[in-house]
């Protein structure tokens, strides 16, 4: 019956289908993102709480533990990038102050390389300045409601990570209900390769994150920016952004060498964070984190536009993991196999024969025939004859 529904019907409904749930994806970002965060770290933190359940302590006090450990790490990161913060609130007049200059420098650039006068330049700054002052009193708005919207998501989630541990039985349970009895064996090895991927994957992050950290700030240390080790942590932080994240990295110190120090030491800070981002793409990723997802560049960049366009910035970040899990999950469904294998990194031999060439055979006329042969460089050779 279904071999009947036509395929632009079926293309139809997938992409209605795709629409619906993209939709609900953004709608429901308030409540969804906090929720997938809660999951992805309760499934980091089941390890840890399971060794706390071996040593005979209950089971609410280890994973009490457990949470009040992932603070404690939390805490001593955000104080540290806190203290540095407020060194350079100390220095932010200078900054300004030198920022402007570099203003004023490049608009008299603009001024005599593009013959524009000076006054049509401040002209076009006073209506921008303008348009700003009008829009700020919108946009202050729009910053407290994020703010407090991520003070309670922030405030919630130990909530979240704690039921999601203590009733890791009842929904295990309840996903073994919901699969007939001869799924359960494909579901539990889903649900396996899901953690196992998940846990390698965040702490494979993590690994990368602090070499990464060292990297920028020795390198920063180096040349002698100011806030060394503030912009080398946030720049790791920011590299785990896919693609995006590293740009962003990279600008920040640049900045920073053209307001403060000579603008030379901008290209040096260029040089040593391309060479790191090399060091991090061709070894570090490959080795610690892309050997844990197995998704291609291509997917990975759509995807993460795709996040960053629904959920924002938490959605750059978790783009990657969901795809990755997806894909585990595709490759045990038949139907879906085509879609994992596309997700997936594994490029095919080339030169193999992907269609089957006896079609060619029907599309001749009668009166020829073909002959396929194979050459042991799976080359594909064919030869038409007319036969007589």
């Amino acid at each position: 019956m279904t071999n009947n529904i036509p395929n632009y019907f079926k293309v139809s409904v997938i992409i209605l289908g795709l629409l619906g749930f993209f939709f609900i994806l953004w709608i429901g970002q308030s409540i969804l993102i906090p929720l997938t965060f809660a999951g992805i770290i309760s499934i980091l933190l089941n390890p840890v709480v399971n060794f706390f359940i071996g040593k005979c302590i209950n089971r609410v006090v280890s994973i009490s533990i457990a949470i009040t450990l992932l603070v404690i790490v939390v805490t001593a990161i955000m104080l540290f990038i806190g203290s540095q913060v407020s060194m350079f609130s100390d220095s932010w007049p200078q900054l300004k102050t030198k920022f402007n200059e570099l203003l004023n420098e490049g608009l008299r650039w603009v001024s005599q390389t593009f013959n524009i006068g000076k006054s049509k330049v401040n002209a076009w700054i006073n209506e921008r300045k303008a348009e700003s002052l009008n829009s700020a009193g919108g946009m202050i708005g729009d910053t407290v409601s994020t703010v407090s919207t991520m003070v309670i998501n922030i405030l919630l989630l130990p909530v979240y990570i704690f039921l999601f541990l203590f009733y890791k039985p009842l929904l295990l349970n309840f996903t073994a209900q919901v699969f007939a009895d001869d799924k359960h064996k494909t579901v539990a090895e889903v649900l396996f390769n899901t953690k196992s991927l998940i846990q390698n994957y965040l702490v494979g992050l993590l690994i990368e994150m602090v070499i990464v950290a060292t990297m920028n700030s020795a390198a920063l240390l180096i040349i002698g920016i100011d806030y060394a080790i503030m912009l080398g942590v946030i720049g790791a932080l920011l590299n785990l952004i896919p693609y995006i994240g590293g740009v962003v990295a990279i600008a920040l110190p640049m900045i920073m060498a053209l307001l403060k120090d000579e603008p030379s030491n901008a290209l040096w800070v260029l040089g040593a964070y391309l060479i790191i981002q090399i060091i991090d793409n061709n070894f570090l990723v490959p080795k610690i984190v892309a050997s844990k997802v197995k998704v291609n560049a291509l997917v990975s960049i759509i995807v993460v536009l795709i996040g960053g366009a629904i959920w924002g910035v938490a959605g750059m970040f978790l783009s990657i993991p969901i795809t990755a899990i997806l894909k585990v999950i595709f490759d045990k469904i038949p139907h879906l196999k085509p879609l994992g294998f596309l997700i997936g990194d594994t490029m095919p031999p080339i030169g193999k024969a992907i269609f089957d060439f006896r079609e060619i055979q029907a599309r001749l006329s009668p009166k020829k025939k073909i002959k396929v042969t194979k050459t042991e460089k799976t080359e594909i050779k064919v030869e038409v004859k007319e036969v007589k």
